[in-house]
This record gives structure tokens, sequence and C-alpha cells, in this order.
């Protein structure tokens, strides 16, 4: 999937930033490639890009409109056609996480067909996905687990990227959702492979590789939602990890979505490993990662050293600490 840039990011009238994940992500990692931002009256999202409809980011070079937001069962809103048939108008392709598909909508597939235009359904996957088998593959691989879903895994496993790289690893990022797949250009939106092919999905994302390469293996959901256990679990036995980081923002008391407690790290990690011996009886937990976006520099810091004690693992905020205690941990546990 080779989708035209620049991008020009739609965020709808969102309701917050988590609800713009999918636009905020490729901005956070691909700013370079966005020349601005489109929101609708009442947007509580904000990018920081330049806000601009479709006509002005087509005369700035922008070649795809990206729906940036998302909402529960990733429908497409009937009142944002308009926009995206404004897009086409204005010789934008259109891409979208959506489950929904774009040309699924008459008006949107007549008029992208009328201007011989794209439409980029980034969660839909046009490979045939085999049942999971569990062997034995190369290579190692690592899966960022969480606490609750929108709590940094994708952003974790690309800063891990970037570390392990740094210290002379032969690592990459590998996107399982649809902002990973705009970030990285490559991947497979595991939500939306039929259940019974999510393991397989995964090993065909992660397969045979060089014995010190490393997949990054970006982690969807929750063991412990009720809403998506069944496609993390899933992700677990199909990345068939070697080492797991879980990830967790500390001011939630129950998972979003749901009226569900916020399961304890030692909860995540136990659970992990249990489940994760099925396919690879070796995992291990090598860190946690935690958000502290909602906290200041003192109680970020705080958290962070309980946290580590707590467990007696590195515990890091990627974005305001960075990720080389994990780096430095993972080096000590498996070398280079």
């Amino acid at each position: 999937m080779d989708i035209p840039r620049p991008y020009l990011i739609f965020l709808g009238d969102v309701p917050d930033a988590l609800a713009a994940k999918t636009g905020l992500g490729v901005v956070d990692w691909r700013r370079d490639w966005c020349v601005g931002q489109w929101r609708l009256p009442g947007c509580k999202a904000d990018a920081r890009l330049t806000d601009m409809g479709a006509a002005e980011a087509a005369a700035k070079g922008a070649k795809t409109m990206v729906v940036g937001a998302v909402n529960a069962g990733g429908v497409l809103p009937e009142h944002w056609v308009d926009s995206i048939l404004a897009a086409l108008d204005a010789g934008l392709n259109v891409a979208t996480g959506l489950h929904s598909r774009l040309s699924d909508v008459p008006a949107i597939r007549e008029r992208a067909a009328e201007k011989g235009l794209a439409l980029f359904d980034v969660r839909h996957s046009p490979v045939r996905f085999a049942t999971g088998k569990g062997n034995n593959r190369t290579g190692r691989r690592l899966l960022t687990v969480g606490t609750d879903c929108s709590v940094g895994k994708k952003y974790t496993a690309l800063a891990l990227e970037t570390g392990m790289r740094d210290k002379g690893f032969d690592a990459d990022f590998k996107a399982t959702g649809q902002t990973g797949v705009l970030i990285s250009g490559r991947g497979v939106a595991i939500d939306a492979v039929v259940a019974d092919f999510i393991s397989g999905a995964v090993e065909w994302l992660t397969p045979d590789a060089d014995p010190k390469h490393w997949d990054l293996v970006e982690g969807q959901g929750s063991l412990f939602h009720p809403s998506f256990a069944g496609v993390s679990l899933g992700l677990l036995h199909g990345a068939q990890p070697d080492a797991f980081v879980v990830c967790h923002e500390p001011t939630r008391t129950t998972m979003r979505g749901v009226k569900t407690p916020l399961p304890t790290i030692q909860q995540v990690i136990d659970l992990t490993v249990t489940c994760g011996r099925l396919t690879n009886p070796d995992i291990r937990c090598v860190g946690i990662a935690v958000n502290t976006e909602h906290l200041d520099d003192a109680a970020a810091h705080t958290v962070l050293a309980e946290t580590a004690a707590a467990h007696g693992l590195p515990a890091v905020d990627p974005i305001r600490t960075g990720v080389g205690p994990l780096v430095d941990k993972i080096a000590a546990d498996f070398g280079r």
C-alpha cells in the first residue's frame, strides 16, 4: 500500500485528543509529511498544524487526506462524507483507518472514480492469512502490552526502534494498527483480521529472521479489556515474543470505554507470561513504559521511581525520559 504524500490530516469534530490518536500519531512521528490539519466546528483535538481546508492543502502540495479520527466501532460518520467529497474534488486521494470502507459509500466511490483518485482503507489488508501454527521462528521479538488501550504501546515500540538502532541493534517496528501502518508504510491492522487468523497474521508479519534481528511489535488493547482482549491474546500468541514491555497510564481508574477497573501492572505481567508461554516458554518482561502526560515533572519522576522499585524493572516514559534503560535491559538479557 503506497499512500502518496504529503498529507492533510482530517480531525473532523472529535470530542478529545484520544479520538484523534491516528492523526496525532502520524504528526508526532512524521510531521514532515503533513502540510496541515482540517477541523470541523466543535473539534476538541489539535495536532498543532496550520488549519486549512482541502483546496488550500492541495494548493500547498498535499496529495492525500488522511482521516485521522476514530470512534467506537470505527464507523464513518455521515456528516464527514461531504468533507471527503470536498477532498476528492480538490484532487486529493483519501486514506482512512476506519473499519468502514470508503468504497462502500456510493457517493465517495463514484466521485473517486470520476476524479481518477485512490481510496485507501488501511485497516483492510489484501493479504489472505493462514491460521497461526505456533512453530518456533528464528530472530528475536518484543511485544508492547498494556494495562488498557490507548496507553502508549505504539509510541513505546517506535521509540524502542530508534533507541535500539542508535545502540547498534538490528531492529524494526512492526505495525499492527492503522496509525502504525500510516507511520511506517507497512503492517497489518490486526483488529480487522477475522479472529481465527489473528495469530497467523502476526506470524506472517514477523517471520523467520537473522538470530540477532529484533521485530518490535506494536501491541493492541489489553488482555484485561472486555472489548479487546481477544485481539490482544491472538497478537500475543502470534508474536511469540521473547520480551515484552508493559505500557501503563497511572491516572486512570477504569479502562477506556467501559466500567471495568484497571488491572495492576503486576497482574498484566503475570497474565502475559502465563498466556505467552504457549508459543514461547521463555517469554519475559524487560520493563515498564509509563505514560506520564498528565503529571508534572516531579510527580512523573516519582511514579517512575516507585514503579521501577516495585517491580525490579526499568520504568521509563518514552516521550519524557526516553527508552535508554529499556534498551540497556534488553542488551543485558539478550546481548546485541
